[in-house]
């Protein structure tokens, strides 16, 4: 693949972090083997070597971490433009880890330490990242925490993780308060959904927990006989021969909402109800559930059991918005 060179650098911090200068916008990094000899100060042939071994050992595939990209060389009095291999972020670090320098020494500490802090916090944060970008962070904290009611916080693990997973939608807020979020989702698809089907899933859902020692006998039994068919009803229900909630994003967002909000069972609603949600989604065949990771899907439904009623309509066009 040719693509033009964006003239981003890559350095190491002080912390020993590998960071990208001049390119912040990137999802990934792609440097040159003179780049990546610069960042850890060693030889060119070191970096070459290393990735000879890297892709001998088949560690890396050669087509997911090396790309031609187009660049502008001066030589002698002229500039020239050649197609020049660059090496994912992937390829970098695993070079990192073989390199015998003080820069690639310091690497690996910061890299060690941060997967720690990973694995046992369960979050890592950026904080030189956040420190350029802090008003958004705290008023994306604000944003969340404006949804809940007075007096109820969210686990700060849970906050980070809806921010991370959905920082364009926090950004929608601001549209919902001037009446301009879209509670209408895009995907019309005839779908079928009866009380039955889905006390029986969540049957499943149970016993497998059961088996697992993961929840107890009260785990999923119904309150009252019947809510779980009134809310499905509530969710499929039409007016004048139209569905109330025409779309897949529209069906899915009041199921989670209202399994969780309405205390059908006597024990593992919010359980249930991120369940019930993903499950209807892949039913229905949406391609909505991809754009939602376990932990983000927890955090969404804590943040919803937690929320202010009066808040309903936002929580159902915030899940909306994530499924878009």
């Amino acid at each position: 693949m040719k693509k033009k060179s964006t003239g981003a650098v890559i350095y190491q911090a002080k912390n020993g972090a590998i960071e990208l200068r001049g390119d912040a916008s990137r999802e990934t990094i792609w440097a040159t083997q003179a780049q990546i000899a610069d960042a850890f100060e060693v030889d060119v042939r070191t970096i070459n070597e290393h990735i000879q071994n890297i892709l001998k050992t088949k560690e890396l595939e050669e087509a997911a971490t090396i790309r031609n990209f187009r660049i502008v060389q001066t030589e002698g009095k002229r500039e020239v433009e050649r197609d020049v291999k660059h090496y994912s972020l992937d390829m970098i670090l695993s070079v990192g880890y073989r390199v015998n320098s003080k820069t690639a020494t310091q690497f690996r500490q910061w890299a060690t330490k941060t997967l720690r802090e990973h694995i046992t916090k369960g979050y890592t944060i950026n904080r030189r990242q956040i420190a350029k970008n802090y008003d958004a962070f705290m008023k994306s904290v604000s944003d969340i925490q404006a949804l809940l009611p007075e007096h109820v916080l969210l686990d700060p693990k849970a906050i980070l993780e809806l921010i991370k997973e959905f920082s364009s939608t926090w950004m929608s807020l601001d549209a919902y308060d001037k009446e301009s979020l879209s509670t209408i989702g895009t995907t019309k698809k005839a779908v079928k959904l009866t009380g039955a089907e889905l006390t029986e899933a969540i049957a499943s859902l149970r016993g497998e927990l059961l088996k697992k020692g993961e929840a107890t006998e009260i785990f999923a039994h119904e309150r009252n006989a019947g809510s779980i068919e009134g809310i499905v009803g509530n969710v499929m229900q039409s007016f004048g021969g139209k569905a109330m909630y025409a779309t897949i994003e529209e069906k899915a967002a009041h199921l989670l909402y209202f399994m969780v909000k309405n205390h059908p069972f006597t024990d593992g609603n919010k359980r249930s109800g991120a369940f019930s949600f993903v499950w209807f989604l892949r039913k229905a065949g949406s391609k909505g559930s991809r754009n939602m990771n376990p932990a983000a899907l927890t955090a969404l439904t804590l943040l919803i059991a937690e929320s202010d009623p009066k808040k309903k309509d936002l929580m159902v066009a915030l899940v909306i918005q994530v499924l878009k």
